[in-house]
């Protein structure tokens, strides 16, 4: 199987994830839509297995073989980097691999609210981008990374399974260290970054409660800290954070998030109607007095009614921007509708 062929296929069609699994020719997911690539021959186990060893190193074939799961980056010169999952399936071993640019994007080419581009600014705090499996959250992640990059002089720390985008230190020094690799878990790495003199953190997954701990504690000593979390709102974030923790402690935890959260950007990707590409739907919290309030006070129930009520703050609910995004021309309204939060307002809405 000619690896390198099949991505650089993928890569003339703009395909964000590449499937190779047995039994099967190759798949490629453009703009949403999962798509055959029928001029390869349909894959063979062997030729599968055989491709994985090609790609990988042997402590991460011992890990594959012990496992049966694999995650890893690979580099194709000339093309781009993508991250892999190399895991056995009914069939045999089996590939899912995500692109992803050599170069940052600029933020403004991202569609994202003017808003989060003030986020960079910030000199300490939680901020969080949330949202499914590819939302596009690493690469707002990446394009904030890059815009400190270019404006301040600070230290960050990136904690990432695997690496994705590269960064060249510009003002700022980067330093970039992949799970596996360069160290054996997040909390272990967030633990010794706490060591290295950061000014920023930014933590690839907020995956457990030790993490989520020391991720907080940064943020409450004066570091800045970027994190994801695979949730659908910024009131559904807040929750999963404080629900991480045992009962007895989740008022003191409610405490410490009021004070250390920055901002919430979740976020939703659409196929365009208008034109071949991508646009974002994106809902942001900014923790204001208000905010920071309910949190405290455990009535998280009430931040979408906040985020609708300060829009002249920058705060936006996911519906609107869907909404927004449906009146520009851009989305479907089936589209819309699929993904609104609450199906029926948005409904009227757009009826209006």
């Amino acid at each position: 199987m000619q690896l390198h062929d099949i991505l650089r296929r993928a890569h003339e069609h703009e395909a964000s994830d590449i499937h190779i699994v047995p039994g099967h020719p190759p798949m490629m997911r453009v703009h949403t839509v999962l798509v055959p690539m029928d001029d390869f021959p349909t894959l063979t186990s062997e030729a599968i297995r055989q491709t994985i060893e090609q790609i990988t190193t042997p402590s991460q074939q011992q890990v594959f073989d012990r496992e049966s799961d694999l995650d890893f980056s690979h580099e194709v010169p000339g093309l781009q980097r993508y991250r892999i999952n190399a895991h056995l399936q009914r069939s045999g071993p089996a590939l899912a691999l995500r692109s992803i640019r050599t170069s940052v994007p600029p933020m403004e080419s991202l569609g994202l609210p003017e808003i989060i581009d003030m986020l960079v600014d910030l000199p300490r705090g939680l901020v969080l981008v949330t949202g499914d499996t590819g939302s596009g959250k690493s690469t707002t992640l990446a394009a904030m990374i890059d815009a400190m990059n270019r404006r301040h002089r600070k230290h960050i720390v990136t904690l990432e399974d695997p690496v994705e985008y590269t960064f060249t230190s510009d003002l700022c020094l980067i330093e970039q260290r992949e799970l596996g690799a360069d160290m054996p878990t997040f909390a272990s790495g967030m633990r010794h970054a706490l060591r290295q003199d950061p000014d920023v953190i930014l933590v690839g997954e907020m995956r457990d409660l030790e993490t989520a701990a020391l991720a907080i504690s940064a943020a409450e000593t004066g570091h800045l800290v970027l994190s994801t979390l695979h949730t659908a709102s910024a009131a559904q974030t807040v929750e999963r954070i404080i629900d991480m923790y045992p009962a007895g402690q989740q008022a003191q935890i409610r405490a410490m998030l009021s004070n250390t959260l920055e901002a919430v950007v979740s976020q939703t990707l659409f196929s365009r109607a208008d034109r071949p590409g991508m646009v974002p739907a994106v809902e942001v919290l900014l923790c204001t007095p208000a905010v920071r309030n309910l949190i405290r006070e455990d009535r998280t129930f009430e931040i979408p009614n906040v985020i609708e009520t300060s829009r002249q703050r920058g705060m936006n609910s996911l519906d609107s921007a869907i909404s927004e995004l449906y009146f520009n021309g851009c989305i479907s309204r089936e589209d819309a509708l699929e993904k609104a939060t609450n199906r029926d307002k948005l409904e009227r809405q757009l009826a209006a």
